[in-house]
């Protein structure tokens, strides 16, 4: 299957860059490049790509608002919240601070690359994310898990309840990172039963992307981090 890619950065050479890069792929189509926010939610629109690559800082209104507008997320008080978009969002930003990263998951982003990311990486990272999986760039995870290490706090992501004891460890394994795979082979189940958990666990939390189930779980302390 080809995935879909909308490139949206306000610098033309790293948007040249990127759509060699992306197009050198044989998975990959890049359907459209745009300089500013508000074209890469009119592309999305227009073109129903799999993966919007998303810079932060642009003209006219900014990368996490933009993606929040794609993926159709609303701003709450806690880093989670409703969405109902069809297109992934993957950021792609030369900076990496903490409300950066906050705004563009918060914004249902599915995954945080920094621009110094090779290009296997970055290939690798819109198929994870075409595929619904969380990518996060190794130095933003780091200070993600510290940040969640504190007391637990359950009364932090609404809906929790309305979770079954498996829904409730398949979100488990989400905050560790764990794929399909693994959490079928942890729980014992098919992959097909696996993916159906995920699906229900993401609606039930009104989330959008198994990178905000991951710190939905941190917040509901159902994953211990590491130092």
């Amino acid at each position: 299957m080809t995935i879909r890619v909308v490139v949206a950065d306000d610098q033309e050479a790293v948007r040249t860059g990127l759509v060699l890069i992306l197009g050198s792929a044989p998975d990959i189509d890049v359907v459209a490049e745009v300089a500013d926010g508000l074209a890469a939610v009119r592309a999305a629109a227009e073109h129903r790509p799999d993966v919007v690559l998303m810079d932060i800082r642009m003209p006219g209104i900014d990368g996490i608002e933009a993606t929040r507008r794609i993926t159709g997320s609303r701003p709450t008080g806690t880093s989670i919240g409703p969405a109902a978009g069809s297109a992934q969002v993957l950021v792609l930003t030369t900076f990496d601070l903490d409300e950066l990263v906050d705004g563009a998951l918060a914004a249902g982003a599915g995954g945080f690359l920094l621009k110094s990311v090779d290009a296997a990486r970055l290939t690798d990272g819109v198929r994870a994310v075409a595929r619904g999986e969380g990518v996060l760039a190794p130095e933003v995870t780091r200070r993600v898990i510290r940040r969640y290490a504190g007391a637990p706090r359950p009364s932090s992501v609404p809906g929790l309840e309305r979770l079954t004891a498996r829904e409730t460890d398949v979100l488990a394994g989400l905050g560790r990172g764990l794929s399909n795979a693994e959490l079928s082979a942890e729980l014992v189940i098919s992959e097909g039963t696996t993916k159906t958990h995920v699906s229900r666990v993401l609606a039930k939390l009104g989330l959008r992307s198994r990178t905000q189930a991951a710190i939905a779980a941190q917040e509901a302390g159902l994953v211990r981090p590491g130092p």
